[in-house]
Formats: structure tokens, C-alpha cells, sequence
């Protein structure tokens, strides 16, 4: 259960959240018919030795509702008091995301990052507004507010969710307690505006490491949750240290030294994601680099070709990492296999 109560969500943010979290992608067993408790363990440990302060549970991903929750289990029992597990409300429903949600909050999540099913198509912001509020009412987790261009909220506003409404939500819901400003991507505006308006209230964050290192220069930024952090192996937990610890040119050396790596990541985008699909199978690609367990997917999933795969690891290796020359098969073998 949550240590803290529906109430005291914003406090407890402001006061825990504080660093980067990465996203964890289940591993299977090598036929596809179970969870590798093994990879998913190693995944959450890792993430801990690279200085992450949590992991977002990933569920877009082919697993039934009974597996998630116990993927949820096994990486927060692994994960201990010290790191958080974000648990992933992205099911078909808004009843089936609360479910879950209770679920997940019995089986040791700490707090909750909000998407919205793909067949969710709402007319006006009144539509957001009551699904989120509904959402909330029925959890005492503390939740990630997520205004991002692939819900397609575009149509209401071009921030994907107006400061208004977030005004709305924020005055209904006590537990909304965070606000992952990507709304209107790719720029900044969202969460200049979201940090003027609401940063005395909630803990904002950036998610987008180009943002984030610059911004948190000219602007507290406490948080950076939920990204792929992992492609970048522990550079991004050091360098919201370095920056909070005032060493702005040691930073910004780093930022610089990343840069082959975010250019490629960011081209590559489009071919991998399509613009509105997150590639999980990419993900999972980007963190096996960095030594992750990486391992098989179930169908559907979108796929990798070699290009990909050789423009994600040659960037790393021109940004500086130290990169094995492994073959591609082992990525979908895993690191783990069961």
C-alpha cells in the first residue's frame, strides 16, 4: 500500500520524486508463454545501479491483465522501499484502468502515470475532464498527469490538454500530483506554461532529455518521469545531480557529449514509431544496448530492422559508450533466458 494517503500525494512528490525514472518492458520466457521473473529482476536492479529513483511498469505491450499485475509484483519486490514502481494505466477502459489500478496498488505500485485507450475519442475537454476526474476519485495512488500528442487531444487544443482543463483536474483531483508536460511535442512551451501556472502546486516534469538539460538550467526541474532514459545508460541520473549540485558546465559537457545519440534517436523516431505507436520492441532494444536484459515480445508487435538497430548502437558508440559488438540475435535471446 501507498505511504502516504490521497491528500498528502503533491507532498509526498515533491518530496520523493526527485531525479529520473526509466521504463521497464516485461521480459517473457523464450517460448512466449510466461513471465521471466529472472529478466525483469535484473531490469529493476539495473535501473537501481544506474541511479534511477523509479520505473514506469510498461504495459502497451502483448500480456494479459493477471501478468501485469504480477509483473508489477515481482519488479517492486525487487525493487525494495528505495525505488519506485509506476504503475501504467493504459488498459482498454476507463473501468478496466480503474481495476487495474486498484490492483496494481495492492500488488506495491507507488504511483500512477495516466494514458488514455486508444478508442477513447472525446469531443470536448468536458469528456477529458470526467474520465481523468473518474480515474482519480477511484485511486488513492498519487497520478502522473500526461497531456502528449498521441491521445489525439490535439482537436480540443493544441497542447493536447489546455492549462484550463488542467486547472479543472487540479482543483477536482487532489491526487493528481505531477505533470509529465509533453503536451503539444516537439517544444518547450508546455512545460514553461505548466511550471508558471502550476509549479507551486505539483511537481512538474520534463521527460524529453533535450528539454530537460537546458530547462533545468534556467528552471527548477525536479523530475524526470517517464522516459527511455535507459538508451542513455546512468548519464541522466548524473546529470540532474550535477545540475542540482549547481555544476552547470559539467552538464552541459555531457549534454553535448550525448548529442550523436539524441540526433539519431530522435531521426529514427519517426521510421520506429510512425508518429502515433510507441515501439516497445525499439525500447526494449534501446535498454538491452545499455545492458538490460532485452529478450522476445509477443505478437503484435512492431518490429526492428538491422538499420535500425546499427543507427541505435553506432550513436552510442559516437556519444562515447562503450558498446559491445554483440550480435543482434542475443537482443532477442535476452540477457536472462528462460
Amino acid at each position: 500500500m501507498a505511504a502516504y494517503t490521497r491528500t498528502e500525494s503533491r507532498a509526498w512528490a515533491r518530496e520523493k520524486l526527485i531525479g529520473a525514472v526509466n521504463c521497464t518492458i516485461p521480459s517473457f520466457t523464450a517460448d512466449l508463454l510466461n513471465l521471466n521473473e529472472k529478466g525483469i529482476r535484473h531490469d529493476i536492479a539495473l535501473a537501481k545501479e544506474h541511479g534511477f529513483i523509479g520505473s514506469l511498469a510498461i504495459g502497451e505491450v502483448s500480456i494479459s491483465l493477471d501478468e501485469y499485475i504480477e509483473f508489477v509484483r515481482i519488479s517492486k519486490e525487487e525493487a525494495g522501499d528505495d525505488f519506485f514502481i509506476c504503475h501504467h494505466a493504459c488498459f482498454n477502459t476507463l473501468e478496466e484502468n480503474i481495476e487495474m489500478a486498484q490492483r496494481a496498488e495492492a500488488a506495491g505500485a507507488d504511483l500512477i502515470l495516466l494514458t488514455y485507450p486508444p478508442s477513447f475519442y472525446p469531443e470536448t475537454e468536458d469528456e477529458v475532464f470526467e474520465y481523468t476526474t473518474a480515474f482519480a476519485d477511484a485511486t488513492g495512488l498519487a497520478i502522473i498527469l500526461f497531456p502528449m500528442t498521441i491521445w489525439n487531444f490535439s482537436r480540443l487544443h493544441p497542447s493536447d490538454i489546455s492549462t484550463r482543463l488542467t486547472r479543472r483536474i487540479l482543483d477536482a483531483a487532489p491526487n493528481v500530483a505531477v505533470i509529465k508536460a509533453e503536451g503539444g511535442y516537439p517544444n518547450i512551451m508546455n512545460a514553461v506554461e505548466c511550471h508558471r501556472l502550476f509549479g507551486d502546486e505539483v511537481v512538474i516534469s520534463v521527460p524529453i532529455e533535450g528539454d530537460l538539460i537546458p530547462l533545468s538550467q534556467v528552471i527548477p526541474i525536479q523530475l524526470s518521469a517517464t522516459s527511455d532514459h535507459e538508451y542513455f545508460g546512468p548519464l541522466i541520473p548524473r546529470i540532474m545531480q550535477l545540475i542540482r549540485d549547481g555544476k552547470h558546465d559539467e552538464a552541459t559537457e555531457l549534454y553535448w557529449r550525448l548529442h550523436p545519440a539524441r540526433v539519431a534517436k530522435n531521426g529514427l523516431f519517426a521510421a520506429v514509431h510512425g508518429g502515433s505507436v510507441l515501439n516497445r520492441m525499439g525500447w526494449k532494444f534501446q535498454g538491452w544496448l545499455q545492458g538490460y536484459n532485452g529478450g522476445p515480445l509477443r505478437m503484435p508487435t512492431m518490429r526492428l530492422q538491422d538499420k535500425q538497430m546499427k543507427g541505435y548502437r553506432a550513436a552510442l558508440i559516437e556519444a562515447g559508450f562503450d558498446i559491445p559488438d554483440e550480435p543482434f540475435k542475443n537482443f532477442f535471446i535476452g540477457r536472462n533466458p528462460a
